[in-house]
């Protein structure tokens, strides 16, 4: 069984900094099988120890799960020496590890799974899976009539990349040209070149889900939250809708 200090049991599990959970554990605010512990040396059994901070159990996860709302203007990567990144949205004592299942424009807001596992990483992203992916994306210009059609049988774009079928729905209300787009693929910049292809212009790009996960409305821009586990169970199961 894996044994591992207190005081970094209850860091990892994000109750606060190293110092702060330290002194949280020294002022008798942590119980462990039922006893009060004041030694954040102490080593505990992550998986079977009962833990309680100020009432409140607390059960480690070997891997962690974030949904983030990313806000436009920041880039998907683990660092950059010249822009703000997504893990820069994450307080500095969790960032290790961690990093995003794919990625969005830096001009693209919405849906990002930030994670330490990169196995599942791997299964979201292989192209054999197909995850769905749905976005909403504000457009100007005129989009063909045919537009659902095309995008339904699938398209080529101009310079030869072929596209498998999507769906495009135009949305009502909102003063908007606004449309929903389900892809089940990942190609550069891909929702922008196929808007692009039956006349519009995509000039602003939300995704609000990914697989059989739908973004937070309750989020907020930049904000973060961890993965319930019927969420996470979302994540992992294949998607069985059809274009």
């Amino acid at each position: 069984m894996p044994r591992m200090r207190l005081d970094k049991l209850l860091a990892h599990l994000n109750c606060g900094s190293r110092k702060e959970v330290q002194a949280m554990i020294r002022a008798g605010r942590v119980q462990v099988n039922g006893a009060v512990e004041r030694d954040p040396a102490t080593k505990v059994d992550s998986d079977s120890a009962q833990v309680v901070l100020d009432g409140q159990a607390q059960k480690y996860q070997a891997q962690r799960y974030y949904m983030l709302n990313k806000p436009a203007g920041v880039i998907t990567a683990s660092r950059d020496a010249r822009h703000d990144t997504v893990l820069d949205l994450f307080p500095e004592e969790m960032r290790r590890g961690l990093f995003a299942v794919g990625r969005l424009d830096k001009d693209t807001e919405g849906l990002l799974i930030v994670t330490d596992d990169g196995a599942l990483s791997h299964a979201l992203m292989s192209p054999s899976r197909h995850v769905y992916k749905v976005y909403e994306a504000v457009v100007e210009g005129i989009l063909v009539p045919e537009a659902e059609t095309r995008f339904q049988t699938g398209l080529t774009l101009k310079d030869g990349t072929v596209c498998l079928p999507a769906r495009l729905e135009r949305l009502a209300g909102g003063g908007e040209q606004r449309v929903r787009v389900t892809l089940r693929e990942g190609k550069y910049h891909q929702v922008k070149r196929m808007i692009a292809a039956v006349g519009g212009v995509v000039v602003q790009l939300r995704r609000t889900q990914l697989g059989g996960l739908q973004l937070d409305p309750a989020l907020t821009e930049g904000a973060f939250r961890a993965l319930t586990e019927q969420e996470l169970e979302l994540l992992q199961q294949p998607t069985q809708e059809s274009i």
